[in-house]
């Protein structure tokens, strides 16, 4: 991996856009943590809230180097957050957390269904000592959905919302993209809503409660889709790596020198810009193809598509992806390198911008991720390691609560925190 210095990044040590903003966040795994991660870095003082005991369970999920130490897993999703810990099934945990809201901007809660108003912590009570809260919840599916009991994960999600009906070979199975768009796309849209509903309560003193559907949330993630699904009367269909109507020629994954499992690159040739289909056949060194009516509307190069891709294809099988892709975007031909983690990760032009950031864990170490993608005045957001377990609760209580020492060892000693 490269090395940089982490000095030399460009990053801003605290985007202050939501400075002042206090949010107590009882969520869990992705779906949830993404919102609230989001939040941190934009700036909000965001509190974790996690069992006394075993803490919030991604700890202890995906990616864990040993039985002691905190999942890489859990790390990707709460940096820059604190996090205090609280038991829940005592009624003194329970008046902690509410007066913790009381001093809270926004609530957010991803538990199992009914788990929320089991606890005496639905929106009613808690609107009812804080009128201006944000109340946010994530669940599997709406609210007067025939499944709304049901529990969900991302692969579930992106299977009801329709995602995976339109992912994969056309005569193949349906697949699931990498991404957690069923979790880390629910928690950004529920963040948009939050931020908006933040500005409403600032205007008119009232709160709002929000409530999003991983499923409804994945629907909206398909909308060219839709418009596919409306214009022919038929249900989208998988086209690989093509767009979701299939038709624009040429387009999709092309294979390229070195024969490794993401040596390919993703061209794709708009059919509103006719240019880019003559400058590719120059490219591919086929000039006397320009003109001529088989190749020259959307409509004729369909009828070609095989002979398309094999010419293209025996052009890229002489370059490397990264050739390919500078040669062709020279030109203004929309095209992409089929990048691997490995690569993105070795790669020191994200370290040197400040997207990705080398952070010094106290359990893990070293560790390399990918924060808030939008810059601020021309800078990333400083990542900051995910806090332990606990970690910040006498400093919580302190501050939002007025707490002493005497009185913080005594919730220790009962087991509160």
């Amino acid at each position: 991996m490269s090395k940089i210095d982490s000095s030399t990044y460009n990053a801003i040590d605290n985007i202050d856009c939501l400075k002042g903003i206090r949010v107590v966040d009882l969520s869990q795994y992705e779906a949830g943590p993404s919102c609230t991660e989001a939040l941190a870095w934009l700036g909000a003082e965001v509190v974790k809230i996690e069992k006394p005991t075993t803490g919030e369970p991604s700890r202890y999920g995906y990616a864990r180097i040993s039985d002691d130490k905190d999942s890489w897993y859990f790390c990707q999703f709460n940096a820059n957050k604190k996090s205090m810990t609280l038991d829940l099934k005592t009624d003194r945990g329970i008046e902690i957390l509410k007066n913790l809201v009381k001093k809270a901007d926004v609530f957010i809660e991803n538990l199992a269904p009914g788990t929320i108003e089991r606890l005496g912590l639905s929106f009613e009570k808690l609107i009812s000592i804080n009128p201006k809260l944000v109340y946010a919840q994530v669940k599997g599916f709406s609210e007067g959905s025939r499944y709304e009991n049901f529990h969900s994960y991302d692969p579930i999600a992106q299977a009801v919302g329709g995602i995976m009906s339109v992912t994969g070979e056309k005569n193949g199975a349906p697949c699931k993209p990498g991404p957690g768009l069923g979790d880390t796309g629910t928690g950004m849209t529920l963040g948009i809503s939050i931020l908006a509903a933040l500005l409403k309560s600032e205007r008119t003193g009232k709160g709002t409660r929000l409530q999003v559907a991983m499923q409804d949330s994945c629907m909206s993630y398909i909308r060219l889709a839709w418009a596919y699904t409306q214009h022919t009367g038929e249900a989208c269909q998988r086209h690989g790596a093509k767009g979701v109507n299939g038709t624009t020629v040429p387009q999709g994954a092309y294979p390229c020198k070195g024969g490794g499992a993401n040596d390919y690159i993703i061209l794709y040739c708009h059919p509103g810009v006719p240019e880019q289909f003559q400058r590719l056949l120059d490219i591919i060194g086929r000039p006397e193809l320009k003109g001529d009516k088989r190749y020259n509307t959307q409509s004729s190069r369909s009828e070609r598509e095989e002979e398309i891709n094999k010419m293209i294809s025996e052009w890229t099988l002489t370059k490397t992806k990264e050739e390919a892709m500078k040669i062709i975007g020279k030109s203004n031909v929309p095209v992409g390198a089929i990048n691997d983690t490995m690569e993105l990760l070795e790669d020191p032009e994200f370290e040197k911008s400040g997207l990705m950031q080398t952070l010094d864990h106290p359990e893990l170490g070293k560790l390399k991720m990918v924060g808030w993608p939008v810059k601020h005045n021309g800078s990333f957001a400083k990542i900051k390691p995910a806090p332990l377990k606990g970690e910040h609760k006498e400093a919580v209580l302190s501050e939002w609560l007025g707490l002493n020492g005497n009185e913080v060892n005594n919730l220790k000693k009962e087991g509160i925190i």
